[in-house]
Parts: structure tokens; sequence; C-alpha cells
């Protein structure tokens, strides 16, 4: 792969058409920026769950939050990684616009990368699927069932239903501004966004690859990545940035995670020291402390607050600690990077960026200490329950009323309904795409997508809000 290709500027449509705009001296990567920042899709991320659903703290993460400090690590991670391949004249085409290209590129990329994330956190996904699992059997449509009328591909979409594939669909579609190329961003930032350059079809996580191990796009989006990999020559690879991408959302959400678990009392700086420390006997050899010694940093943290006599030492020690264990992990991703480059650059490497580094056990460590005692804690465990509840009862409801929709079967009256509510955007791009169809049969999986399009664009609120009235409770 070349970076010349990778950097792709050009757009699948063209807002300004015919309107000479010369005097915009702005790089295509910087209007990509200005685009996803003004949009109604970017700001719904504050109402959206990173962990904690609907809490009420000013100091738990959204997705809003969440996606901020991504990009901040993206552009950081980007500048730090381009600087070495400059300096050590790793690559004679990675120039300073090369640079500057990809810090801007990352930056955008951090914003955009969970804006298909449904409600609820990841708990959503998991719900959708396995609604999809248990229920698309039972449907019919003409007195066939659903399940024998969908192609392979459209049937394992859904029940493989993933963020990451609608994040892609929620940028190029539905965010209809003008047209309906949704935010009409560059290939390069699409390309970078789609972190598994397989098909449903083709999720393969025994492989061992990391590019595998879900899908990256619907079979709706399938030309649209070919269209762009084909572009770009990344058809089945992952895009270098992609790494960089992911390196900077596994910083951000893993010490993120401990900080709000700590936040809401779910574990105390001493089980977190206990936990780090057993966590560095368990990895061994792999355990590298002279690199990196998070219990040493920790400990380090506290003495000084008690040398400020700070009011609160624990706190103190574990905000200042994560601060310095990001900077330090930034750096391990770096090395990753620049360490696999020529396998990157290929499209064979097939791990993270964390893979043989200092920080590999440290961030295993730190997943595993926010699984234990935030994931499968009271508070979090009573929130899925209720979310649960939400969107089965949403999924419940909407996907049988779509399903004769737009069709010479007439809907019933709660049909008709149930129809007219779900948002009219994303109505309009369904009409728009459903009408160049050659099929029936893709007119409804397309339905059905309405359907995923509309819970997932809920804000946690308004899923909340919907079933309540829906309900019938005030």
């Amino acid at each position: 792969m070349e970076w010349k290709k990778l950097l792709s500027p050009k757009r699948v449509g063209n807002y300004t058409k015919g309107n000479n705009r010369s005097g915009d001296l702005r790089s295509e990567f910087e209007k990509d920026y200005h685009r996803i920042i003004g949009s109604s899709s970017f700001r719904r991320l504050q109402d959206k769950t990173q962990v904690f659903a609907l809490d009420k703290s000013d100091f738990i993460r959204t997705r809003l939050t969440h996606s901020l400090e991504v990009s901040s690590f993206a552009k950081s991670l980007g500048q730090n990684i381009a600087q070495y391949i400059i300096a050590n004249k790793t690559d004679p085409d990675f120039t300073l616009q090369t640079k500057s290209d990809v810090c801007d590129i990352l930056q955008c990329a951090g914003l955009i990368h969970d804006l298909g994330n449904p409600p609820f956190g990841h708990f959503g996904e998991e719900a959708i699927r396995d609604w999809f699992v248990r229920n698309l059997g039972n449907l019919e449509f003409k007195g066939e069932p659903v399940t024998s009328l969908l192609t392979k591909q459209m049937l394992e979409d859904f029940y493989h239903f993933e963020g990451n594939a609608q994040a892609l669909r929620q940028v190029s579609k539905l965010h209809f501004l003008v047209n309906e190329y949704g935010m009409n961003l560059t290939y390069a930032l699409l390309n970078t966004i789609i972190k598994y350059p397989v098909s449903s079809e083709n999720i393969c996580p025994e492989s061992g690859n990391i590019w595998e191990k879900k899908m990256g796009f619907f079979y709706a989006e399938q030309s649209l990545y070919e269209t762009i990999s084909e572009e770009m020559d990344t058809t089945g690879k992952r895009h270098p940035l992609t790494f960089i991408l992911e390196a900077a959302d596994d910083i951000a959400y893993r010490t993120a995670d401990i900080e709000d678990a700590f936040k809401k009392g779910c574990i105390s700086y001493e089980k977190l020291r206990e936990e780090l420390m057993n966590a560095g006997r368990a990895a061994g050899e792999g355990a590298d402390f002279s690199s990196l010694d998070p219990v040493a940093m920790l400990e380090h943290q506290f003495d000084n607050a008690i040398k400020r006599n700070v009011s609160n030492p624990q706190l103190y020690a574990v905000q200042n600690f994560l601060v310095r264990l990001q900077s330090a992990l930034i750096f391990c991703a770096t090395k990753g990077f620049t360490d696999n480059y020529v396998g990157i650059m290929e499209g064979v490497y097939a791990h993270d960026l964390f893979y043989k580094t200092s920080g590999d056990w440290v961030m295993k460590a730190l997943g595993d200490i926010a699984y234990r005692y935030a994931f499968i804690s009271r508070p979090i465990l009573q929130m899925e329950v209720s979310a649960g509840s939400i969107l089965n009862f949403l999924m419940d409801r909407f996907v049988p009323a779509v399903l004769n929709y737009n069709t010479d079967v007439p809907l019933k009256m709660m049909e008709k309904k149930l129809v007219a509510l779900i948002s009219e955007n994303y109505r309009q791009i369904y009409h728009l795409y459903a009408q160049n169809c050659g099929s029936e049969v893709e007119k409804l999986y397309l339905r059905l997508l309405l359907v995923t399009d509309f819970v997932s664009g809920m804000t946690d609120s308004y899923a909340k809000d919907l079933y309540q009235k829906l309900n019938g409770i005030s």
C-alpha cells in the first residue's frame, strides 16, 4: 500500500458541484472535520452510554466525551508515528504533508468511530443481534419465512449486527444533508473507520487476524466499500491508520473505564493496586517493569498526594496515574506501529499495536479489571436488564410493522402508526435506495435496516421515553 493512494481526498458525491470555492483554503480532511462537528449525529453522542447508562453525574463519560478523547489520542499517536517515520527516513514517500493529512484524518476518525453505536452501550449491539437470532425465523413476508427469502449475507448482517458497520452507514447515507451521500466524507476517512474489511459472511475470529473478528460493512454498503478499497488498493486489508485509531480507542476506554469505575465506587485504590500487582505476577516474563511499571506509577502518585496534603489522596493518585499511563501506552502503540511498519503497509500484520510491547499485559489487565469490577457490577447488570426490556419492546413493535411497508400489502392500523413514528429522514433514505432495488428481497432487507437505523440512532433518553410513551407510562 502507498500513502499517496491511502490518503485519497476523493468523495462519492460533491456538495459544491458547479460552485467555484477557490477562496476556501482548507484541505479536504479539514473540511471533513467541520462537517462532523456540525452534525446532529455527533451531537447525539452526548446522550449515549459509554458504560454507565443514564447516569446523572457530569463526571461519568458519554459516547461524546469518549469520542473526543479518542480523537485527541489518535491525533497524538499520528504525530508521534509520523515524526518517527520522517526522522528515521523509514519511508521516502512519507512527507510533512503526509504527516499533516494523517493527523487530520485520525482526528476526524476518532470523532465518528462510535456514531453507529445504538443506545445503552455495547449491550445495545448484543441486544439487537440477540433479537434477530431469536425472532427473525418467526417472521413472514407474503406467506414466506423471511429467513428463506433473504440471502445468506443479508441474514448474517442482522445476526452479527455491528456498531462499526452502522457507523459507515450513518456517515455515508443516513446523515441526509444535501443528497443521499450522507456527510460525504473523503475516501481516506471512510476507509480508516472500517475496522474489519470483511462482510458478515467472511467473519473468521478463529483465524487470529484482527481484521476478521467482526464485519465491517453491511451488504447495503458493500459496493461503497469496494469502490473505496479499489481506489486505495486496500481490498481485504486494513487501512494502516485503522490500527492507530483502534489503539487510541483502546487507550481511551480502558483507562476511562477504570476511572469511571473508581468514581462510581466499584473499585478502590487499594483493590486497583492489588489487581495490578497480581496481573503483573501472572504476566511473568511478559511484564517488562523496566519499561512500564503501573504499580510503581500508582504508588508514586499516592505518595505525591500525601506530600501535597491532598484531601482525597486515593482519587488524586488514580486520576494522575491514569493520565501518565495514557502517555506510556501512546509510546507503546507508537513502537508497535513503527516496529511492524512493513507488515502493516503490506496488509499482513494480524495484531493490535500493543502486541509484544511492554503495554500488552497492562492493556489486558485494565480490560479484565474493568470487566470484573464494573461491567458485571450490580448497577450495570440492572441497567442491562432494563435496556434489554426497552430494546426488545421496540424491536418487537417496529420490525413486524415495516415488513409490508411500501408494498402492495396494506398495513394494519397500528402498523401505519408505528411506521409514521420512524424518523422521516430514515424513511426518506429508505425510499431513495429502495427505488433502485432490483428485487423485492432487497427492499425487504432495506426495510429491516430501516428499523435498525431508527433504533441505533436513538439516544438513551429517547429510547427510554419512547418505550414509556408506547406503554402508556407518563
